[in-house]
């Protein structure tokens, strides 16, 4: 009789542990369903796109952010073509205003006035205005670089000792610098040698800078964004386009081992898309292993429109196909170069670059 009683505590024993196991440790199916997001779980998470342009007073572009629970970085540029910087900015304030829990906007300086004797004083008298308007980040822009000349006709670059000034400014007091430094590897190669871009710059030779050996070179963009880097260590920065280093996921790693606080943005989706056909698994470990470091946007440049519906459509559908390429491993064609398919990033690595790195950059907290 004892026997028999210790043997049936052995087996209830034995069943609440099972039990217990099946709660601590799923079944393989559980866990696969519970760690990955799927097509349809597209708008019931929530999202920031980094990299957004509005030129417009309109709201098509905000509305539908809402509807796809989109939340939005406003950036503003000193492009010396399209919208005058200024305004931008007044259209950033605007919906700023009306939108206060949609989304949060990027200032800029201009550099117009480089040659007068108080640019940097007055350059950081400028942005405080803007942050007390409400600005959460500085942009950088191409025309550093590419553009700007000293008053000798020198290039001046991002490493330059009077824009080191301004970040160190920026870095006491906690702003992020966005910085879209150079171009993509293609505009200093031959059109043949392009990956991407053959079409923009045989239309526009004027920027093709295989055609302007004078103009510093993609290794001198490159060198100078390091060296700003280098000598401002614990500022926060974003590096537009995968840092202009989207022909190489190695190059890229090296400057994020580098640079502990260099974050980049994801907008040269066509460039993962063709790393990801080449060797899927090697651009997934990137993905996994920076995840902290890299934040979901798109460039969209959002211009008034006689056709609100198109507009929407557009937006939704990018933003759909971009979430289907990093949440789900659906089949995707790259124009030009074939079928791949998508990454299916674990859940937790979705929404880092989706949300949690861009508010953690940002300060962007939804009230929710």
């Amino acid at each position: 009789m004892q026997k028999k009683f210790i043997f049936l505590l052995c087996i209830y024993s034995l069943g609440g542990f099972f039990a217990l196991q099946a709660v601590i440790d799923p079944s393989p199916n559980v866990k696969k369903q519970e760690d990955y997001y799927k097509l349809e779980d597209f708008g019931k998470v929530k999202k920031f796109d980094v990299h957004i342009h509005i030129n417009t007073s309109e709201t098509h572009f905000i509305e539908q952010a809402v509807e796809d629970n989109f939340y939005f970085l406003d950036i503003v540029d000193d492009r010396p073509f399209g919208l005058p910087m200024r305004k931008q900015q007044e259209f950033a304030l605007l919906h700023l205003k009306n939108f206060p829990r949609q989304m949060v906007f990027a200032t800029t300086f201009p550099v117009s006035n480089w040659a007068e004797k108080d640019w940097v004083q007055n350059t950081m008298a400028d942005l405080e205005r803007s942050f007390a308007k409400g600005a959460s980040a500085v942009k950088i822009w191409k025309n550093i670089g590419m553009d700007l000349r000293d008053e000798n006709g020198a290039f001046v670059m991002v490493d330059h000792p009077r824009i080191d000034s301004v970040l160190t400014y920026l870095t006491r007091k906690g702003v992020p610098l966005l910085g879209h430094n150079g171009e993509p590897r293609d505009c200093w190669l031959p059109l043949e040698e392009m990956t991407f871009s053959q079409g923009y710059y045989s239309e526009h030779p004027e920027y093709h800078m295989y055609l302007h050996p004078e103009y510093p070179s993609y290794e001198d963009q490159i060198t100078a964004r390091d060296n700003m880097l280098q000598k401002h260590p614990e500022l926060n920065f974003m590096g537009a386009h995968l840092g202009s280093l989207e022909w190489s996921l190695d190059e890229l790693s090296k400057r994020l081992d580098a640079y502990p606080l260099m974050r980049v943005d994801l907008t040269r989706m066509p460039n993962l898309m063709l790393h990801t056909l080449k060797d899927r698994q090697k651009t997934r470990n990137f993905f996994m292993t920076y995840q902290d470091r890299l934040i979901y946007g798109t460039d969209s440049a959002i211009n008034p429109t006689d056709n609100p519906g198109e507009l929407k459509q557009r937006i939704h559908e990018k933003w759909l196909e971009e979430w289907k390429f990093y949440a789900t491993d659906a089949p995707l064609n790259l124009k030009g170069f074939g079928e791949l398919r998508g990454l299916k990033l674990p859940r937790k690595v979705i929404d880092k670059i989706y949300f949690e790195n861009a508010s953690e950059l940002l300060g962007f907290k939804t009230g929710e």
